[in-house]
């Protein structure tokens, strides 16, 4: 499977595709080595080496790539090493398979939230209809998840005010560890950013005990429940 096949497989749309490659073919020409450095240390190497947070750019600190970068540097090594990130799960074969949902005599067992895909399936549905969630709010990663040091951020948005909003999706029951994920991730974007001011929103069908008294000590963190509505079509 292509790099191309395997976004193509995650569902992302065609803009972002066509600027995953672009960016993952400018990496390649300033790093010919990247599958040699893959095998080397699965990329952990190359990822300190794009790492540039807002201090960086406070300091004025240059690029520490071998990237022609004309623009922000800051934002710019932000695109790409999310772009590295989706090629190191390619790599790693870390790919969601893609299914309408289980079989007819699976269906009893397994609710919709349990299907394989459905997070990715609900990624997508709240990146097109992300103002439900809260009024003017935007998408802010170009359409792939955010890459930090914790793992993966489901979507980085901002609100109507400009502030950043990081937004962890599950299926079925969110609990404590959730709560411990997403406030990884909001750790993690704050030193990044060089601020205090990151919003968080755990969205999850429903959460249990611990989960609700853990973000009860976190203002700055919102438990959101989604629910299902649906819709039929003669096919």
């Amino acid at each position: 499977m292509t790099f191309e096949e395997w976004l193509n497989a995650q569902e992302y749309a065609a803009n972002t595709i066509s600027s995953q490659l672009s960016r993952i073919d400018r990496i390649r020409r300033a790093y010919p080595d990247l599958d040699e450095s893959f095998e080397r240390d699965a990329f952990s190497s190359l990822l300190r080496e794009f790492a540039y947070s807002r201090r960086d750019e406070k300091d004025g600190l240059k690029n520490p790539t071998r990237l022609l970068i004309d623009g922000n540097i800051y934002h710019s090594l932000a695109t790409y090493r999310a772009t590295l990130g989706r090629y190191l799960k390619y790599k790693q074969g870390d790919h969601i398979g893609i299914e309408s949902g289980p079989a007819k005599e699976e269906a009893d067992e397994n609710p919709p939230d349990a299907w394989p895909g459905f997070e990715r399936h609900m990624q997508r549905a709240l990146r097109l209809n992300i103002g439900q969630l809260e009024a003017n709010m935007q998408a802010d990663d170009d359409g792939v998840e955010r890459r930090v040091d914790s793992g993966f951020i489901d979507i980085t948005a901002r609100d109507a005010t400009g502030r950043l909003v990081v937004i962890e999706l599950k299926t079925g029951m969110a609990g404590q560890r959730a709560v411990a994920q997403i406030l990884s991730y909001m750790g993690d974007v704050a030193a990044e950013e060089d601020t205090a001011e990151i919003r968080g929103m755990l969205v999850a069908f429903d959460f249990d005990h611990k989960a609700k008294a853990a973000a009860k000590m976190v203002p700055s963190l919102e438990l959101v429940k989604y629910g299902f509505r649906f819709e039929f079509a003669k096919a």
